[in-house]
């Protein structure tokens, strides 16, 4: 009878916190892993051209991943075009997507595309030059107006020094260009391809890597990719039947209308905006006509603004890391529910 009364009181303080039963339940859930890894996908061998005995492995992408003990279907790839650390934790370390999605039984990849992180082996010359971007930086993601003025109800853990520093600082050197756009889309169409990230595939990605993702689908043979879930896309991939032109390192990206028309095949794509984005934002502007066209074509695209649609006010240009960071797990979840990306996989 005890128990019983404090099964009670647990349910009722659940339902006065405002947070459902379920979701306290999966937040708290044990991470169960059948196994983890990594691999890397695509790329090629190069000779030396002094001699040809001598070769290089180059320009592949390395994929790391965590695969539940009873897993759902679809995968879930998170890209992001300078750091998979993003989606590790939160901005003061707290639970990343990373983790909460494993609680939720999905696998889950962390893809460092060509050139980037792991897979930072080129088969051209790069070079690395100091570029004094931190106060930019933190107007670019939202964080506030100018550089140290964040934004009143900011999601940001603003009193926190060390959370700034850490989000300044787990970076890597990105190589804008139109060519290694194409380069890290080819080799992530090659990965969903292969079906060694499984033959349902979610694409999570954030600013440029939204771009990129777009163009693997474009760029891919097989229809095992199913949905793209952008957290503020910087870049759109559009048909070449518009009066659009191609540009960098940003795009628009223009692509035969066969090739775009892919996009309108997946099951849904979201374009996730943050708060404090106003409506002539270039990327939300952008993001407002590729939803119209892929939906012309027959698609099911959305753009969802965080602060307007959502509720979920401050939210910053890299919401998956916010200090609301659950909130923003739980309209994924309703994505994944509503679109039928949420099943089990079958045993025995």
């Amino acid at each position: 009878m005890a128990s019983m009364f404090v099964m009670c009181i647990s349910f009722l303080a659940l339902l006065g916190s405002g947070v459902r039963s379920d979701e306290q339940g999966v937040r708290r859930r044990p991470i169960m892993l059948d196994r983890s890894g990594g691999f890397t996908i695509a790329g090629k061998v190069i000779p030396n051209p002094r001699n040809p005995n001598m070769t290089l492995s180059c320009d592949h992408g390395y994929m790391e991943y965590f695969i539940p003990w009873r897993p759902r279907k679809t995968s879930l790839v998170m890209w992001h075009s300078s750091s998979t650390q993003t989606w590790q934790n939160r901005f003061d370390g707290g639970e990343g997507f990373k983790d909460m999605f494993l609680r939720r039984d999905y696998p889950v990849y962390l893809w460092d595309a060509p050139r980037l992180g792991r897979a930072n082996w080129a088969c051209e010359p790069t070079f690395y030059v100091p570029d004094y971007r931190d106060q930019g930086n933190f107007v670019a993601w939202n964080f506030g107006p100018s550089y140290g003025n964040f934004w009143p109800d900011t999601q940001f853990p603003a009193s926190n020094k060390e959370a700034w520093q850490q989000a300044t600082s787990a970076r890597y050197v990105e190589y804008d260009t139109i060519a290694n756009i194409y380069l890290q889309a080819n080799a992530a169409a090659v990965a969903a391809d292969s079906r060694k990230i499984g033959n349902s595939i979610v694409y999570l990605t954030n600013s440029a890597s939204g771009l990129r993702a777009q163009l693997a689908v474009a760029l891919s043979n097989t229809t095992n990719t199913k949905a793209i879930v952008s957290y503020e896309s910087y870049g759109y991939v559009f048909p070449d039947n518009l009066n659009i032109t191609t540009g960098g390192p940003f795009g628009p990206l223009v692509v035969p209308l066969k090739q775009f028309k892919k996009l309108a095949k997946l099951p849904a794509i979201q374009y996730i905006f943050s708060d404090h984005r106003s409506e002539n934002f270039t990327f939300l502007a952008q993001a407002r006509l590729s939803a119209k066209i892929i939906n012309m074509y027959g698609g099911n695209a959305q753009v969802l603004l965080l602060g307007k649609d959502a509720g979920l006010k401050g939210s910053t240009h890299i919401a998956f890391a916010d200090m609301d960071n659950a909130k923003v797990a739980d309209l994924l979840d309703d994505f994944l529910g509503e679109n039928e990306l949420d099943h089990y996989e079958r045993h025995g």
